[in-house]
């Protein structure tokens, strides 16, 4: 006998219901989420065991639109959907960024969310009630999870911040933020603005963090009624010997080679280390399990770097926790491009092209929210030999989908009017090297790009990526990271803009941060 369980509450102009119980009883949770219509259906299965030798959390979230959401028909030859459009993939990133951090530290268990939107008004974008579905059917699920989560799209129309405006008050909007974050802390922002203050950006930040708190109420209300018992799940005992004889035989080595500057050097030398301490303990035991290893070493590697940052020593190349990297600037590399610019900073460099064209060369984006002409494309490579490696080389991954929107964003508010400049711009930003925030070497490429080319943009842009590491109430902030600083650190704090106000802003946290203080840090 089906026996679904609902709640329903306003959220700003909308109303939400929740609704689970009733479908996909099978899956270890899964829950219907509307907003005014707009209808997705979020699924979630966990694996019980994790697989033998599993050393990462595989987490995989998919988005899928239906077209039949619309009362449509699949235009394509075969009449059903096909591989995930852009859109799609960005949304689904825009799923899997709040929701990751959540998970224990230690837990390997394949983890599978899939949402599926079955109903679509074309006044509410299915991004935001496919975010709420997500957190919902995790609460829900008993896998050790620690949200729920909360997210919300904040516009900024007539000075007034409006909560998850309809898509005809988005055109009047001077900002579209997505924000999302826990009942005490905000883990991921994205947005794009019209070059708007820092003090216009917190407070949005801020606006939407205290607004979706009814959401994350009601999930936990929803909880409390179906929730499944949380799984008996426990971390692995920390090996306190083991830990202690991998340090004693690479820390210091770890910490001296993290004083080379060059990266390839480094991860050379660290590489070395890593093999040559695995093998002598395995050499002693041969019992030892060589992921546990690998582990406790990258543990110590992640020590090394943050407890020498927050000490005030210099950072891994050198530099002040201020200091940007040193910059090269090139324009008109390229003979027969329209425009072109190699923007090089430290190990970060991108080459980047813009190319005019006619109104007919725009691109036509058959939407499920409706069709629409695009005449800006920014087109992101990330070739593998970027980061000195070997790999697939073919259509664009969800990261360089991600980046590459990042850096359009940062671009998008200083482009000129169709009806003062009425062609078609494709930019295109190669990767040639990377060591940390290519997407915002993209934008000041772009920018150099743009100006060759003779585009009347109103105003030069830049971006960087800024970090964070905090250990209780002791912290630095990081200007222009590199790759190690992001992945060793508690924030990735990405922001474009001109002199005048901001055009993108992209975070994610790992910590427990109140918006306040996550955007006040200095």
């Amino acid at each position: 006998m089906l026996n679904p369980i609902v709640r329903k509450f306003q959220y700003g102009q909308h109303t939400v219901t929740l609704e689970t119980g009733m479908m996909a009883r099978q899956a270890t949770a899964a829950v219907m989420v509307s907003m005014d219509d707009t209808a997705v259906f979020v699924t979630v299965v966990g694996q019980k065991k994790a697989k033998p030798g599993q050393d990462f959390f595989p987490l995989t979230v998919n988005y899928q639109e239906r077209t039949y959401a619309a009362g449509r028909i699949p235009g394509s030859f075969f009449r059903r959907e096909g591989r995930p459009s852009e859109g799609e993939t960005l949304i689904a990133r825009l799923i899997d960024r709040p929701i990751r951090p959540l998970f224990p530290e230690g837990f390997v268990n394949e983890v599978q969310v899939i949402a599926t939107v079955v109903s679509v008004n074309p006044q509410v974008n299915p991004d935001i009630v496919a975010m709420i579905g997500a957190s919902a059917a995790l609460s829900l699920s008993g896998i050790p999870f620690n949200g729920p989560i909360g997210a919300a799209r904040v516009g900024y129309i007539n000075d007034q911040y409006v909560l998850n405006p309809t898509q005809d008050e988005l055109k009047e909007s001077k900002l579209d933020l997505v924000v999302a974050g826990t009942e005490a802390a905000v883990l991921m922002v994205e947005s794009e603005a019209e070059l708007l203050s820092e003090d216009q950006m917190l407070g949005a930040v801020v606006f939407g963090h205290e607004q979706q708190q009814v959401v994350i109420q009601n999930i936990n209300e929803l909880v409390k009624e179906a929730g499944k018992p949380r799984w008996d799940w426990q971390p692995e005992p920390v090996n306190e010997a083991l830990n202690a004889r991998v340090a004693a035989l690479a820390e210091a080595r770890l910490s001296d080679a993290y004083r080379i500057t060059d990266k390839q050097e480094r991860y050379a030398q660290v590489d070395v280390i890593k093999s040559e301490t695995i093998a002598t303990l395995l050499a002693e035991d041969e019992t030892l399990d060589e992921n546990e290893l690998g582990e406790i070493l990258h543990a110590i590697e992640k020590n090394v770097v943050r407890s020498r940052v927050l000490a005030g020593e210099p950072r891994i190349d050198g530099r002040e926790k201020d200091m940007i990297r040193g910059l090269d600037v090139r324009t008109g590399v390229l003979p027969r491009t329209h425009g072109s610019a190699l923007f090089t900073r430290g190990e970060t460099q991108a080459l980047v092209t813009a190319t005019l064209g006619t109104a007919r060369d725009a691109q036509v984006l058959d939407e499920l929210m409706g069709e629409r002409t695009d005449t800006f494309l920014f087109h992101y490579n990330f070739p593998p030999y970027s980061v000195g490696e070997t790999g697939m080389v073919g259509s664009p991954k969800r990261r360089e989908i991600g980046h590459g929107r990042l850096a359009k964003r940062g671009v998008l508010a200083v482009m000129p009017d169709m009806d003062k400049f009425p062609y078609t711009v494709r930019v295109v930003s190669e990767i040639t090297e990377s060591n940390g925030s290519s997407s915002m070497a993209s934008v000041c490429g772009a920018s150099l790009a743009l100006m060759d080319a003779g585009v009347p943009i109103k105003a030069a842009v830049a971006g960087i990526a800024m970090g964070l590491v905090k250990e209780g109430d002791n912290y630095v902030v990081l200007s222009d990271i590199l790759g190690d600083e992001d992945h060793l650190g508690d924030m990735d704090f990405k922001v474009a803009g001109s002199r005048d106000g901001i055009s993108a802003l992209q975070m994610d946290i790992k910590l427990k941060v109140s918006p306040k203080r996550s955007c006040r840090l200095r």
